[in-house]
């Protein structure tokens, strides 16, 4: 079996807000490297064959995080365009509530099988999902059935990976929540893929309750603060019930 760990780039300054897409020159702020740097010491002590990355800013920053903390011990980071972001076209740059305005933002949500994002060299749906779970396949029999890695993408892309490892039609990933460096596992066997682990953020239960009120639960490690708004939740910019294009800020 080749285990595989689908990993979600760390928090942005824009991340819930805006469509960065392709947008190059866009880090991780402050959350986002606390996120990779927490994300890193968990995966610190899993052999790795390979940690692979999307080329964009924020997701080779989260993969470095992860190959810092083996000392050194464990594989370089490898980029493959194959895991960056979905081409959102005419849509990179745009704010999410402009977007959620548009007729295409429903087409997106109940059916994005059928959606081509506009404007010059950008992607269907089904293209995004094609190139990424070929690239897995590659991945997987380029290191062999025992293999174990790492591969940094974002939220579209890994959302695609997920419901073709569950033998879901793509309509259905939008079903499926991946949140700011969360873990997702696939096993991959001969007969057919399981999916081990999804969306695992490494949190306690204690903000699901009212996940985007920022006043339900208080840290007391940050001073009362509440730990919703400290680790960048809030109301979405749309409809409670779509899907953020791009992967949402977290719950």
């Amino acid at each position: 079996m080749t285990l595989v760990l689908l990993v979600r780039h760390g928090l942005t300054a824009g991340t819930g807000n805006v469509l960065t897409g392709r947008t190059p020159g866009i880090p991780l702020d402050d959350r986002g490297r606390a996120q990779a740097g927490a994300l890193a010491a968990r995966l610190a002590d899993v052999p790795l064959d390979a940690i692979v990355t999307s080329p964009l800013d924020r997701c080779r920053e989260t993969a470095e995080a992860i190959a810092a903390a083996r000392d050194g011990a464990g594989p370089e980071v490898t980029e493959d365009v194959q895991f960056a972001e979905v081409k959102y076209g005419d849509w990179t740059g745009q704010p999410l509530k402009r977007l959620a305005k548009e007729p295409l933002w429903r087409v997106v949500q109940a059916h994005p099988s059928a959606v081509r994002f506009p404007g010059k060299d950008a992607e269907s749906m089904p293209e995004v999902q094609h190139r990424a779970v070929n690239a897995v396949r590659e991945w997987n029999a380029r290191l062999g059935k025992d293999a174990v890695y790492v591969i940094c993408s974002h939220g579209d892309v890994i959302k695609a990976v997920i419901a073709d490892s569950l033998g879901l039609h793509l309509d259905l990933s939008q079903r499926i929540q991946v949140d700011p460096c969360s873990l997702s596992v696939i096993r991959y066997t001969p007969l057919r893929p399981f999916l081990v682990r999804m969306n695992d953020t490494g949190r306690t239960a204690a903000g699901l309750a009212r996940p985007h009120d920022a006043g339900a639960v208080k840290a007391a490690a940050n001073g009362g603060a509440p730990q919703a708004a400290a680790e960048g939740a809030s109301r979405p910019p749309f409809g409670e019930g779509d899907a953020a294009i791009g992967g949402g800020a977290g719950g």
